[in-house]
């Protein structure tokens, strides 16, 4: 598949994320809730997240901002579902390098649709917004962490 093909195919789950949300809304009872933003764009994130014997059980998010911040937040909290809290750490931690464009091994770790958000990096002024809601759920999982 050509480079501008591939920009493409990324370009339409970002833009697929960011019009159809997944795990849009708000848990209520025992959740963990974490607020933040980007004042420098307007982002502005509320996650929440149900922790359930070392695993984030659930996750879903509200918030306004540009495609990017809310795309990845979609992707976010699909990605960390169902996965231990040291996984999705860890998960973050590749995101993060991502971000800056560092290259990650690919070892038993499955991106998904977050592969799509790589391009973000040639663009450093959008960095904050893709990292956004992963900060979120890092602040919130080391917050659970601390607390057990």
């Amino acid at each position: 598949m050509s480079f501008n093909n591939l920009d493409n195919l990324y370009r339409q789950v970002i833009m697929d994320h960011y019009k159809n949300p997944r795990n849009k809304g708000v848990l209520e009872e025992g959740s963990l809730t974490v607020n933040m933003n980007n004042p420098t764009c307007g982002d502005r994130i509320q996650l929440t997240m149900k922790v359930e014997d070392g695993k984030v059980a659930d996750a879903k998010f509200e918030g306004e901002g540009c495609s990017i911040s809310m795309s990845s937040a979609s992707m976010m909290t699909q990605a960390v579902k169902g996965r231990h809290i040291e996984e999705a750490l860890k998960l973050s931690t590749v995101f993060s390098d991502i971000m800056q464009g560092k290259d990650y091994e690919e070892d038993d770790l499955d991106l998904g649709d977050i592969e799509a958000l790589q391009g973000v990096a040639k663009f450093p002024a959008r960095i904050k917004c893709a990292t956004l809601a992963w900060k979120a759920m890092e602040k919130g999982l080391k917050e659970e962490e601390d607390s057990q």
